[in-house]
């Protein structure tokens, strides 16, 4: 490896001053890697079979309102109730695992879609405050 020339004389680039090693990360190549690859443990998530106290019942019960709240909006033509089932149906899908039925979150999106969609084109004017 040749000098840069911008470095001073005897100064080995990569270096770290003052502890005798040669190399950025000080390990230099005579000592041997002092991690053991046997002792490595992987993380595991816990089982929800074993503990059903570890699954988290927010996803399903803002599913339910969701829904809840569409067949409000759908029947009772209410702006707001149409509204908070998106908003349901959103914190739905953002609390929900992968392994989670996709079928079931995404009729709710669909219903709660359909009831903002319906609810204005049986009335375009802004939503009226519920009180």
């Amino acid at each position: 490896m040749g000098a840069v020339p911008w470095m001073a004389p005897g100064v080995v680039p990569g270096a770290v001053p003052g502890n005798g090693r040669g190399g950025a990360g000080g390990g230099g190549g005579a000592m041997a890697d002092p991690r053991r690859p046997g002792k490595v443990a992987r993380y595991k998530p816990p089982a929800t079979e074993t503990n059903p106290a570890l699954e988290d019942p927010t996803p399903d019960y803002m599913n339910l309102l969701g829904m809840v709240f569409s067949m409000c909006g759908l029947m009772l033509k209410l702006k707001w109730c149409a509204w908070i089932a998106v908003y349901c149906s959103f914190i739905s899908f953002a609390n929900s695992r992968s392994s989670e039925d996709t079928k079931q979150m995404m009729s709710s999106f669909m219903l709660s879609i359909s009831a903002v969609v319906m609810s204005y084109l049986q009335n375009p004017q802004p939503m009226s405050p519920p009180w």
